[in-house]
């Protein structure tokens, strides 16, 4: 069945929460970095706003350890009353009129250790509670959730903001946050699992076993070609694709096409709404049975189109460019975790999605060299240059494992054995 995973109640109340929290992630983006463009007038404060957001992707591993141990329901319900917290903070802040570019960046920090994990928990538990055979589709469908932010979150980030000011928007965004804290109580509990990592362990390795158990997942990542290969892959797509499509829009609002808030939105909703028709159309197939394959090929046509959007001059052309750009990607993203959670195995999904949130770290390094290049070489040469090396590297990555990842895909051990919660 297409929809086969909501019928798991666990799945249906986190599909709901994750949904709100993707809205309210996307609305406060782009109402913050529209409010330090506007108030700064600096692309490097731009881009150091954008880079402050992934600072939690160096915890990353040990959050997945966390996750491991006690289970995706604890960490998520945790982390959301957090965000929550910090949104508070700033709603405050902005309706006593304290609010400045400084506030934001300190916030930002603050939230940053936390805000990149959320996606670890929300795949982790999706392999704990989803079988194997409506995986992609499962994976499709959270995806989705934020595709669809970024469209509806933020095209209503940027209404609310101009009807309504800074202030009355983050009382919508910390209600938000507070109903996906609710729903997330609805997550069913894990049961205790052994530890799989304790087998393999040959030498009694001293301190804490949280940094034996990360021992394990960067082990398990690579001694394994499929991932190993995409964990490359992901951190390079970080450091040069998703900087171009999504942290310098901002810039490209204001500074190429001339337009305002309302502009960006359109501009972040249009590559949203490219990667939504990705979610709805894997949801609909099932996604590839190759995904290895599918992973490289729509990474190439992603690089492709983001050298095209560095010298489109026309809003409507760049709105569309976005599109296709955010579907190829969207392809790529959901094949990549299927196969990383495919070929993690049982007991380890935390700790390999956790290792793979580390990719996410070339991000704030490819904004803040991208934020350097462009006041030296200006913007078209800049994303010229990261698509260029994107396209080469991803090419030397399919060369170098193309045994694992372009011959006919193996069913992992233990893939047809994934507990299922109702």
């Amino acid at each position: 069945m297409i929809l086969a995973a909501l019928h798991v109640r666990s799945f249906r109340f986190q599909w709901s929460a994750d949904l709100l929290t993707s809205w309210a992630f996307e609305m406060e983006t782009l109402v913050l970095g529209w409010y330090v463009m506007v108030n700064t007038g600096s692309v490097l404060l731009l881009t150091a706003f954008g880079s402050l957001q992934f600072l939690g992707t160096l915890a990353a591993p040990m959050f997945g350890v966390l996750g491991d141990r006690l289970g995706g329901r604890v960490m998520l319900c945790a982390m959301r009353a957090t965000y929550a917290a910090q949104a508070t903070l700033l709603m405050v802040l902005a309706l006593t009129g304290l609010l400045t570019p400084a506030w934001v960046l300190v916030v930002t920090a603050l939230a940053g250790v936390v805000r990149p994990n959320d996606l670890v928990m929300r795949n982790t538990l999706i392999g704990e509670t989803i079988t194997s055979a409506h995986l992609m589709g499962a994976l499709g469908m959270s995806r989705a959730t934020s595709d669809s932010a970024r469209v509806g979150g933020a095209l209503a980030g940027a209404a609310l903001s101009t009807a309504l000011g800074l202030g009355s928007t983050y009382v919508v965004v910390t209600s938000v946050y507070l109903a996906s804290l609710a729903l997330t109580f609805g997550v069913a509990r894990r049961p205790p699992v052994p530890d799989p990592g304790a087998s393999l362990r040959r030498t009694s390795l001293p301190g804490p076993s949280g940094w034996r158990d990360l021992k394990d997942g960067v082990v398990r990542v690579v001694r394994t070609p499929e991932l190993l290969a995409m964990m490359l892959l992901a951190f390079l797509i970080n450091l040069t694709a998703y900087p171009a499509s999504g942290g310098l829009l901002p810039y490209v609002a204001k500074y190429v096409y001339r337009v305002d808030a309302t502009g960006l939105g359109l501009l972040v909703a249009s590559f949203a709404f490219g990667g939504l028709l990705a979610s709805i159309a894997t949801v609909l197939t099932g996604g590839p049975r190759q995904p290895e394959r599918f992973t490289l090929v729509c990474t190439a046509i992603w690089y492709a189109l983001v050298l095209g959007f560095g010298h489109v001059g026309s809003m409507g052309a760049g709105l569309l460019v976005l599109l296709l750009a955010g579907f190829a990607q969207n392809v790529a993203m959901i094949a990549m975790t299927a196969v990383l959670l495919a070929n993690a195995g049982d007991g380890f999904r935390g700790r390999v999605m956790g290792v793979r949130m580390l990719a996410v770290y070339g991000l704030p390094l490819g904004l803040l060299a991208s934020g350097f290049l462009i006041e030296r070489i200006g913007y078209p040469l800049t994303v010229s240059a990261a698509a260029g090396i994107g396209l080469l590297f991803t090419l030397l990555i399919g060369i170098r494992w193309r045994t694992s990842l372009w011959t006919r895909r193996r069913q992992p051990a233990g893939a047809t054995s994934l507990p299922q919660q109702v």
